[in-house]
């Protein structure tokens, strides 16, 4: 062996020495060597020699471990939801105007970042384990911030809804019920996963673009596959940056490429994200059946409002009879609540009273009130359909506390705003032949679906002559005041054919609310394009 090195050796040390100036060891122009005008060549042997020497020994001495060759660090094992998901982060983010744009609109509002992480806190870590387990891009769990900024009351002038943004359509197609009782659009269980069905569903309609499906969930998949099509035929690209696409949706995938960014290098834009424990926050328990509300919140230790937030979906004072039967509560309570819910009697779970059919009542007059619906009082009763008979004795379920303490719900708010309303301030109207809820609900200000709830009834049901019906005049209930359910403002874009009566009713107010909110007078036509205010109840079933 010494004397092979020692050829070596000799053999470098004597090219060095014959090697000129002017020569160079590399044809690469830009390496440091080519532009070092004093490279010393016969140093530079003696160390190629001096490595040639080192490879040779390692033949008898193995080479020692790195002492920085430690294992990545599992998911599991950071503290902070945000540090789990910029681990898992994939999509190249352009530097493109849209995303550098989006990313330091965000970068300029750290509060809102922080509301952002106070609303997260109880469901980022259920939704990031639920794309874990999907094997589907870590990106979407960013998705809430794009569509509700993580309100799961968040509501839009089109009607969407929840944390993902359903749309009724929409999440009636992947199995998000809507009733009476319970909005599941609202429920940050089922939305999720009717939210990841819906993308994963995208992304393979498109051809497995994600991109694309991203888009295609703002702005609806025909309008993608036409997009692309009309590309095609052009023989031009079909990613998200070649398509023609609405104006909302070329700035909805750089808002979410830009949070991503944001969450990946945080120091790099002088923000900070809200630490959140990368530990479970929520318990989803199975009731079984219908429960109270209130019931449920006093097994669980909790107030009234810390369940309902929890649980934002439900309508009313109780779960939906139909089910879902579940409840999330914090973790540190889901013993305590499982534990006195097996160990409470089931009726003592909903409360019920004693009915006497009177002259002139009616299922949907009943429903209103002792605040339940029309389909609870028939299933309770094993009614097959709407007739009953004066004498007759009808189970009626009703809320454990005051509508009123109810505050998250609709019947919580119709309840506080009654409770502001005097006899004066109510009118009673019997029904003419020929009325309909609409032409009724016209002449009097208020919107079909108001005047419905009023009475107990749906905006379908029919009319007969002499049913009497409660009216509140237009001063009677404004809009929901702060802590009397929950609404959120919405700006509406007058549409053409579109006039006061139309928009009250497709949002559940009224004319002279309207009116009020926008400063206008019932004499003035709505233009195309002019802006209106409204304040929406989203528990409004």
């Amino acid at each position: 062996m010494k004397v092979r090195v020692t050829t070596a050796l000799t053999a470098l040390l004597i090219a060095g020495c014959t090697t000129t100036g002017s020569q160079q060891l590399s044809s690469d122009t830009n390496s440091p060597q080519a532009t070092n005008a004093n490279f010393d060549h016969a140093a530079s042997a003696e160390l190629i020699a001096a490595n040639l020497l080192n490879e040779d020994l390692k033949v008898d001495k193995p080479a020692k471990k790195s002492a920085q060759s430690i294992a990545p660090l599992d998911v599991h094992q950071v503290d902070d939801v945000w540090k789990r998901i910029q681990m898992q982060l994939t999509f190249d983010v352009p530097e493109s105007r849209p995303v550098v744009e989006q990313r330091n609109f965000f970068s300029r509002n750290q509060a809102y970042l922080d509301r952002v992480s106070d609303r997260a806190e109880p469901y980022l870590l259920y939704i990031v384990e639920q794309i874990e387990a999907r094997n589907m891009p870590m990106e979407l769990a960013l998705l809430p911030i794009v569509e509700s900024a993580f309100d799961p009351f968040a509501y839009s002038h089109a009607r969407a809804s929840g944390l993902w943004q359903f749309m009724p359509a929409t999440g009636k197609r992947f199995g998000l019920e809507q009733n009476f009782w319970y909005d599941g659009r609202r429920d940050v269980i089922e939305s999720t996963r009717a939210a990841l069905d819906y993308l994963q569903y995208l992304h393979d309609r498109l051809e497995g673009d994600w991109l694309n499906a991203i888009a295609a969930y703002n702005s609806g998949e025909g309008r993608l596959l036409r997009a692309i099509r009309r590309n095609k035929s052009r023989n031009l690209p079909t990613d998200f940056w070649s398509l023609d696409l609405p104006r909302e949706t070329t700035a909805y995938v750089p808002k979410l490429l830009a949070l991503a960014d944001l969450v990946r290098r945080p120091e790099a834009f002088d923000i900070a994200w809200k630490p959140i424990a990368n530990t479970p926050q929520i318990a989803i328990v199975e009731v079984g059946r219908q429960i109270d509300l209130a019931v449920a919140a006093d097994m669980a230790g909790l107030s009234l409002n810390e369940l309902h937030a929890l649980n934002p979906a439900f309508n009313q004072w109780a779960t939906d009879p139909n089910g879902s039967h579940r409840l999330v509560v914090p973790l540190d309570k889901q013993q305590q609540f499982s534990e006195t819910l097996a160990a409470t009697p089931q009726e003592q779970w909903l409360s019920w009273q004693r009915h006497t059919v009177a002259r002139g009542d009616t299922l949907g007059k009943i429903a209103l009130q002792y605040k339940t619906s029309v389909a609870a009082i028939q299933r309770l009763n094993e009614l097959n359909g709407h007739t009953i008979r004066i004498g007759q004795h009808l189970l009626v379920p009703v809320s454990a506390q005051n509508a009123s303490d109810y505050q998250l719900s609709q019947a919580g708010r119709i309840a506080q705003a009654q409770q502001k309303t005097n006899a004066e301030q109510r009118i009673n109207y019997t029904v003419k032949r020929g009325d309909t809820l609409w032409d009724i609900s016209r002449a009097h200000n208020v919107s079909v679906n108001q005047l419905a709830s009023w009475n107990g009834m749906t905006a379908r049901d029919t009319l007969r002559p002499g049913q009497q019906l409660v009216i509140e005049r237009p001063a009677a209930v404004s809009a929901a005041p702060t802590g009397q359910g929950v609404t959120r403002t919405i700006n509406y874009r007058v549409r053409r054919g579109d006039s006061l009566s139309r928009i009250a009713q497709r949002y559940s107010v009224r004319v002279a609310d309207i009116v009020k909110w926008n400063q206008l007078s019932l004499d003035n036509h709505l233009q195309p394009g002019q802006q209106l205010r409204l304040l929406v109840n989203v528990t409004q079933s």
